[in-house]
């Protein structure tokens, strides 16, 4: 039964401009030359990597251990970003142990998305204006025409990223730079992102005993692996704004995208996150896979989480949209 939520006629936005609308002190310093050249090396490195997939195939094959070793760094450096930089440092969704909170850090880091305190800033300088005039990365920036779509589409997906200025991080992520040792942790971003790349690669080149190993591990769940959590994790600020389900009513144009549930870890049930963005729990219909809150509530299991901000059915059924209630 498809959802009536997505006939419903809306106003059309007006183009988000990331840098209209805002505080005087929003924007922070620019990025240096060498920041945007490393952008591009992050960025266009691991897209060719996935790029030369079918020629590597037939080239040198796939182990099972470059599969479980890409799979192993997968999640773990995903669930850096959805558990530890989004759910936890972005919206306090639960509290947790100093030692897991560093190892959030350090996992977030390694999935080579930038260090966590600047990651915060833009992403709560993105709720604060969400497809509106001063978010970084809305879809929604040039227009609602086909091609201006297909421009801001581009723009929020990786376009964004080369933008020189820079979110301030004083006034969006104040409480953060007041922990020292993880302002640390973001001042060593390009040795985790290091370990990252090359970690896989050490481990097989010692369970191969070989270069080959070694080299195969690096591409696989070294670039490849990178490649895909970038486009995954972009995806959720393009597509998961303008293609899917709204169940809840935002104030704002975010979507649900079951496709990406699995391979986002529950990132995708963004139209619930936007509506209640501090929930631990985004995906909360019947059916919606949501890996990240499972690690939550393992968490709180262990004793590692508390405060746990689990979702509350009074509150979800005041979101609903009416004509998504009763389905």
């Amino acid at each position: 039964m498809s959802a009536p939520a997505r006939t419903r006629p809306m106003a059309p936005p007006r183009p988000a401009d990331p840098h209209a609308g805002l505080p005087v002190n929003a924007i922070g310093r620019h990025k240096s030359a060498l920041e945007i050249i490393t952008l591009y090396v992050f960025v266009v490195v691991p897209f060719l990597a996935i790029a030369a997939i079918v020629p590597a195939v037939w080239g040198w094959g796939l182990s099972w251990l470059d599969v479980g070793l890409a799979i192993g760094f997968y999640f773990f450096t995903l669930l850096g970003v959805t558990v530890g930089y989004h759910r936890y440092f972005t919206h306090g969704s639960f509290k947790a142990r100093r030692p897991l909170r560093l190892l959030l850090a350090v996992a977030g880091s390694m999935a080579i998305q930038g260090p966590v305190v600047q990651w915060v800033a833009d992403h709560r300088r993105h709720h604060a204006f969400s497809d509106r005039e001063g978010d970084p990365h809305s879809p929604w920036r040039y227009g609602t025409g086909a091609r201006a779509l297909l421009k801001g589409m581009f723009h929020a997906h990786l376009g964004w990223l080369f933008e020189r200025r820079k979110t301030n991080q004083e006034r969006y992520a104040p409480d953060l730079l007041k922990d020292s040792a993880l302002v640390t942790t973001g001042r060593l971003f390009v040795v985790w992102a290091a370990v990252s790349l090359f970690l896989p690669a050490v481990i097989g080149g010692l369970v191969t005993t070989s270069w080959a190993g070694a080299w195969t591990a690096f591409f696989w769940a070294g670039l490849v692996r990178i490649g895909l959590l970038h486009h995954v994790t972009w995806s959720i600020n393009s597509v998961c704004h303008v293609v899917g389900d709204r169940p809840f009513v935002s104030r704002d144009r975010a979507t649900n995208f079951w496709p990406l549930a699995i391979l986002s870890a529950g990132e995708s049930w963004h139209n619930l996150h936007h509506a209640d963005p501090t929930c631990a729990r985004h995906g909360v219909l019947r059916g919606q896979i949501d890996i990240s809150a499972r690690v939550i509530w393992i968490f709180e299991k262990l004793g590692w989480a508390w405060n746990v901000k689990w979702p509350d059915p009074v509150r979800l059924a005041a979101k609903r949209v009416p004509a998504a209630a009763g389905n």
